[in-house]
């Protein structure tokens, strides 16, 4: 089975750290606990779903009040949402950005008002956050634009389905040009907006496949992309065609990996790392510990082969 990779914050990380927190007052919890908001980028990724039960789960060991608030790619809303935490008083927000650099003035509110701010999964440009709890976007980009190479044969025409005002995104697409750097007979010839959403990376998709008779392959910045890249492809009968490479590791996903279709291999993520550690840096942080400036989780390709080996 894949190993979880896991940050334990019981011991203070004195290099790239931050110091302990400043007071914040505020509505007080049941019981007395500590509370605890996030705002995250959506509810219908199944990446976020799995991440916050990870949360919720570590903030019963924390004794915790965890408020979950989804913005769903909204940024009004979001900003919204973090103006009513620094209102509550909040112990600490955890902040899943829709946009990253547009988060920076409502973060800055939030630290004025003594309330410390984390980002998971994807970060705030500019934005004094304590922490960023992350995967190793760029490194899985590196990998995964290495993996589309050499099933390519190190030729070939290849476009980027993308969500480019997310940070963890660009940290991705900027491993996968990396890797294709190293291959003169490979090209980047479109790079299209999907937004992270099946719909749009289905019409994205589409657009590719009438506007490039050459292309050969396709990198989905997460699963929503890549599933509806897939679609695309199978849709026009190119299946046997056009490869496909994915970053997240849902299961829809990988079953697609495992039944043979043109999605051939998946970035895998560990959300539930990334909202285990993400509540543990908190409670290290508001114990009065350091914590790093910059967690990374571990980053893995999964492909047919070594899907059907761990079963």
């Amino acid at each position: 089975m894949r190993s979880v990779w896991l940050i334990v914050f019981g011991v203070a990380v004195a290099s790239g750290g931050c110091g302990g927190p400043e007071p914040s007052g505020g509505e007080p919890a049941k019981d007395g606990a500590r509370v605890v908001g996030a705002s995250l980028l959506t509810q219908t990724h199944v990446f976020y779903q799995k991440m916050v039960s990870a949360m919720e789960a570590e903030a019963a060991v924390q004794g915790f009040e965890l408020r979950v608030q989804y913005a769903e790619f909204d940024l009004r809303k979001q900003n919204d949402q973090m103006e009513m935490f620094i209102t509550q008083g909040v112990d600490a927000i955890i902040l899943s950005p829709v946009e990253s650099a547009g988060v920076t003035s409502v973060v800055a509110e939030a630290r004025a008002a003594g309330i410390p701010v984390f980002t998971a999964d994807i970060a705030a440009h500019g934005a004094d956050v304590v922490s960023h709890i992350a995967s190793d976007n760029h490194q899985g980009g590196v990998l995964i634009g290495e993996y589309l190479a050499k099933l390519l044969g190190g030729k070939g025409d290849v476009a980027i389905i993308d969500h480019p005002s997310v940070e963890s995104v660009q940290q991705r697409t900027a491993g996968f040009v990396q890797a294709l750097e190293r291959y003169p007979d490979m090209r980047i010839v479109q790079r299209v907006p999907g937004e992270g959403q099946r719909d749009k990376a289905l019409k994205a998709a589409q657009d590719l496949l009438e506007a490039s008779a050459d292309l050969k392959g396709i990198f989905g910045i997460n699963d929503d992309s890549a599933l509806g890249a897939l679609a695309a492809v199978e849709e026009a009968g190119l299946d046997d065609r056009i490869v496909i490479v994915g970053f997240d590791g849902t299961d829809e996903a990988l079953k697609a990996i495992q039944r043979g279709s043109a999605l051939k291999a998946d970035t895998a993520q560990f959300p539930e790392a990334i909202g285990q550690t993400t509540i543990q840096a908190v409670a290290a942080y508001l114990r009065g510990e350091e914590v790093p400036a910059n967690v990374p989780v571990k980053v893995e390709v999964l492909d047919k082969a070594r899907l059907d080996a761990e079963q």
